[in-house]
């Protein structure tokens, strides 16, 4: 497997372009079954889960061409020739669950295995289930697959969510695009990429209100047609790249960032004394003097702090000048970086869904393994401050979410670089 190696103790200058949302982009591609009528996105990421729910898609019917390099998908769904999602492409990706809700919609019957993904929590489809029952699906699990049916096609209803989730939300709002009459979302996720599918839904004919807020009502339309969307920037890359500076000390420019997308991380971000102001051209972040403060952190649904940013924070953390507090209220067993952490040098108790983190002096550089998408680029933070030469296995799992770090990060000034599987260390 591959590896990345970081030799720390070089601060950071330089700019980075931020890419597309993978979590838009993996909930935009799905919507390409809603119509027969191509679908084009642009500013898409170049990521291996971009690849899986190419191959997913395709294994369905769809024609999926890669332009540009890969940063323009032209979904094609003509026809969908095959409603059963197999289980050997949908385990490596939670993702895939979201093809679950337009098949239904469009042609009333639907086959797909239970998803894989990463190990942080069970994470659990019954809210998806749920509410596509409450449009009138009848569904039945077995042999670990959801057997979907909608006999005379899905139908408007009161959707009531009892705890918040993106996918779910995602999953509903599609599907209710082509249900007859209105369906109302209640306790909807008001994240960006919700938006994001909202606008793009709208582009290709769908009737949508209230996304980005709590309630989402949706009337349903007997079709829609194709169009072409861009996709959002990657507000999880954006804070990923707003925390290199700060933790490895320097200025970078991020290129296409925008505040309003990590308000409440950009905030927590000033009050430990980083940096963070706005350009023409996206957000500069900064960090030259002193240590950084303390702060305590809790994860939130949005416009709260990200869940997918507790990782790399904890990192900048493990160099304050105090004691911090991280509550994670979105997944359980997500502070499986923090032993790795340890391992560096650093300072963590772990309770529960609370983690503890006394700021040290110094970081050393150290063997390490990444355990999921976010711990991985934590790591790679905090080799990036860390004495010496840091190396962190398995990153597979980077390559899910992250686009070219090495080279971003590297062209910042980063002593940075992967090892290939087999190659001389």
């Amino acid at each position: 497997m591959d590896s990345i190696r970081v030799e720390g103790g070089h601060p950071l200058k330089g700019e980075i372009a931020i890419s597309g949302a993978k979590n838009a982009c993996l909930t935009l591609m799905p919507a390409a079954l809603l119509s027969d009528e191509p679908l084009t996105l642009t500013n898409a990421p170049r990521l291996s889960d971009i690849r899986t729910m190419t191959e997913l898609l395709g294994s369905l019917g769809c024609e999926v061409a890669s332009l540009q390099g890969g940063k323009v998908l032209a979904i094609g769904a003509e026809k969908i020739s095959n409603h059963t999602a197999h289980y050997d492409i949908v385990r490596k990706m939670r993702a895939s669950i979201l093809v679950l809700g337009p098949m239904l919609a469009r042609d009333g019957h639907a086959v797909v295995s239970l998803p894989g993904g990463c190990a942080i929590g069970a994470r659990p489809v019954d809210l998806h289930l749920k509410g596509l029952e409450a449009l009138g699906a009848e569904m039945d699990l077995r042999d670990g697959y959801v057997h979907a049916r909608a006999e005379g096609g899905l139908k408007g209803g009161l959707v009531d969510f009892p705890l918040v989730s993106v996918g779910a939300t995602e999953n509903v709002l599609m599907a209710a695009t082509l249900a007859k009459g209105q369906t109302v979302i209640r306790n909807a996720a008001r994240e960006p990429e919700i938006v994001d599918l909202a606008d793009c839904l709208r582009a290709m004919g769908a009737k949508i209100s209230g996304d980005g807020t709590s309630e989402i009502t949706v009337d349903g339309v007997d079709r829609l047609h194709g169009a072409t969307h861009p996709v959002i920037i990657d507000r999880i890359e954006l804070g990923t790249y707003m925390l290199a500076p700060a933790i490895a000390g320097g200025e970078v420019d991020l290129i296409g960032g925008r505040r309003d997308l990590v308000e409440a991380f950009s905030a927590k971000l000033e009050d430990a004394g980083v940096e963070v102001s706005e350009t023409p051209r996206g957000l500069k972040v900064s960090r030259k003097n002193g240590r950084i403060k303390p702060v305590s952190v809790t994860t939130e649904p949005h416009p709260g702090f990200p869940t997918d940013l507790q990782a790399q924070m904890m990192a900048l953390l493990t160099l304050a000048d105090g004691t911090s507090v991280l509550e994670e209220t979105i997944f359980e067993n997500r502070f499986m970086h923090a032993p790795e952490l340890t391992r560096m040098g650093a300072s963590i108790d772990v309770h529960g869904g609370t983690a503890t983190v006394t700021g040290v002096e110094r970081l050393k550089g150290a063997q390490v393994m990444a355990t999921d998408l976010r711990a991985s680029v934590s790591l790679i933070l905090a080799g990036l401050a860390a004495e010496g030469e840091t190396t962190v296995g398995r990153v597979y799992h980077l390559d899910r979410g992250y686009e070219r770090v090495e080279e971003k990060l590297g062209a910042c000034g980063a002593k940075i670089e992967r090892i290939r599987e087999g190659a001389d260390d």
